[in-house]
């Protein structure tokens, strides 16, 4: 499973790019088109005020979880 680590790096910390395995600041656009043709199972869509967006699969994994501090 390719992981999937959003950039941050747009307005309010929105995930303008992506990096996903070795490739480097993919577009937020391509990684949401590379996950609805499924090349990404572990991954899905989200749509936040308009915006599409890709978030993990959940899972029991701690180490990949957005608030594995707490």
């Amino acid at each position: 499973m390719t992981k999937i680590k959003g950039k941050n790096d747009g307005p309010g910390g929105r995930n303008e790019h992506y990096d996903i395995g070795n490739r480097k600041n993919v577009p937020r656009r391509n990684a949401v088109a590379e996950v609805k043709r499924g090349d990404h199972p572990g991954a899905h869509k989200i749509k936040i005020n308009g915006h599409e967006y890709v978030r993990d699969n959940p899972d029991n994994s701690k180490k990949d979880n957005e608030n594995r501090d707490r």
